[in-house]
């Protein structure tokens, strides 16, 4: 495919952004592509504000920007102004989302979200939690069935997950089986050799773009939800070409 492919995201943060754009990288590498942040906000993303927009950041902003959507389409496959700017459209969340209760939260409760989470099953195997909360984000997007120019991407339990095994090889927690299965992976950036740390930045994200890009293969081979990623995303992009 000799055009430009154009792909919106919304996603939890803006660090994910960069992660995204590393991995559509290395699985089109000789595809040209530019990648939407479309939440949180990429206006509000790119100026290093500490906001994230009207939608606000995480999950919760995800869940608000479908909001917006149905207001404005009903559902996603009547999205005429995401689908006319964009050939495919990725929505992310972290499985570690479908442990969260927030009809219960005493700060911000949705009781809206009562019937859908928390919806975590037992670890392992990944996907029967992230199975669980894909049919919460098809239901966020009022859809029984994902159209064929989107794809979900639900890592376990978080992006972070893929981020260490990648970028902290040395790593003895990334290197287990039960890898996909241990709560909070973001907690291994902050515990690496001092001259390997980094943190949770869009910054120290987008310096690794690169290492994430040619890490992509070996890390699909060995984590599940990455996989499910890559076999579903290759497949939306082939599907443009027919």
């Amino acid at each position: 495919m000799s055009r430009t492919i154009r792909i919106g995201v919304a996603a939890e943060g803006v660090s994910d952004y960069e992660v995204f754009h590393a991995i559509i990288a290395a699985m089109m590498p000789n595809q040209s592509f530019v990648l939407n942040l479309l939440q949180p906000e990429q206006s509000i993303a790119f100026v290093g504000a500490g906001a994230a927009g009207p939608t606000g950041g995480g999950w919760r902003g995800v869940y608000e920007w479908t909001l917006l959507l149905r207001h404005r389409a009903g559902r996603l496959n009547d999205d005429t102004a995401l689908f006319g700017a964009h050939d495919l459209f990725v929505m992310h969340l972290d499985a570690e989302v479908a442990g969260e209760d927030p009809a219960n939260d005493r700060i911000s409760p949705i009781p809206a979200l009562a019937s859908v989470l928390p919806c975590e099953e037992p670890c392992p195997p990944p996907s029967a939690t992230t199975n669980r909360l894909r049919s919460a984000m098809l239901d966020w997007l009022g859809e029984a069935a994902l159209p064929p120019r989107a794809v979900f991407c639900t890592p376990s339990k978080s992006t972070e997950a893929w981020v260490v095994q990648i970028c902290c090889p040395d790593d003895k927690d990334a290197k287990k089986a039960s890898w996909e299965c241990r709560p909070n992976p973001e907690n291994r950036l902050g515990q690496q050799p001092k001259k390997k740390r980094f943190s949770k930045r869009q910054d120290e994200y987008r310096s690794r773009r690169g290492m994430i890009a040619a890490g992509w293969p070996a890390l699909i081979a060995r984590l599940s939800e990455a996989k499910r990623f890559n076999d579903e995303f290759r497949a939306a992009v082939v599907m443009l070409a027919r």
